[in-house]
């Protein structure tokens, strides 16, 4: 009788918690339409694109993978590719990855609003443009192009322990890897995915980073460093994790490893 009883008040227990479990939800679901509404009402809405469904990086767009979607406007209008944009982006690649239900944002686009003038529309939200000096050799002999993805590489004069630079002690690092490439001279995406006019020589390069990343840049052109560019596959996204500062005694250590761990993967790519 007694084990009967037990287990009707843990039944009754169950119950209540999930009747309390559903008011709760239902309360907190109505709490969230209550605020959405409240955004809709105070900001207005738009229609905009959102990934159907995962995206990596260089999907060449069809109907099947974005979808319309309803949302306030929150400083979306401008940056998110809106409804009557649709036939604007089909058959465009995208520059990053992103998740099913992700906003479509322009700068996300190979070659950015065609209607946009100017390169800030071409930038993600979050992300800035910055331009660094780079010479024929240092861009790949200028081969760099719109919507290229690079490592940039810098060679310093580090300073010792008394923040002194020692002449000609010279330390060469790998400062940011796969970025992309907004703009070689006066040259963006948008012009280059749409063929208009040929290349032109340049002799800066403009890099779409992040803020943090923006300021190592500009430190590193400030300390009058070489910056140099190596051109990545566009399917590449692999990033090398600890790489080590190279200097004079680096270099003379491991050449004879390096060059043959090279000719080890020749050989094994023949068979």
């Amino acid at each position: 009788m007694q084990k009967r009883i037990v287990l009707l008040v843990a039944l009754s227990a169950g119950l209540l918690a999930a009747v309390l479990t559903r008011v709760y939800i239902a309360a907190k679901e109505a709490e969230y339409r209550s605020r959405q509404e409240s955004l809709l009402d105070q900001y207005g809405t738009i229609q905009v694109l959102t990934y159907a469904r995962d995206t990596p990086a260089g999907t060449t767009l069809s109907d099947e993978d974005i979808r319309k979607w309803k949302v306030p406007k929150m400083g979306l209008r401008g940056q998110a590719v809106e409804l009557e944009s649709f036939r604007d982006v089909l058959g465009k690649r995208t520059l990053v990855g992103h998740k099913a239900g992700e906003v479509v944002f322009w700068g996300d686009i190979e070659g950015g609003d065609p209607a946009a003038k100017g390169l800030s529309a071409d930038v993600r939200r979050q992300m800035r443009a910055v331009s660094i000096s780079v010479s024929g050799a240092a861009s790949v002999s200028g081969m760099v192009r719109p919507n290229d993805h690079v490592d940039v590489i810098g060679t310093f004069n580090f300073p010792d322990d008394d923040g002194k630079a020692k002449k000609g002690d010279l330390v060469t690092c790998t400062i940011l890897q796969n970025v992309l490439v907004l703009a070689t001279g006066r040259e963006t995406a948008k012009a280059h995915s749409q063929g208009l006019g040929a290349p032109q020589g340049y002799s800066t390069v403009t890099l779409q980073v992040t803020p943090r990343e923006a300021e190592m840049l500009a430190f590193a052109e400030q300390i009058r460093g070489r910056l140099v560019l190596t051109l990545r596959n566009p399917n590449d996204t692999s990033t090398e994790k600890e790489l080590p500062n190279v200097d004079f005694t680096k270099i003379r250590s491991e050449i004879e490893e390096l060059n043959l761990k090279r000719q080890l993967e020749k050989l094994g790519g023949n068979n």
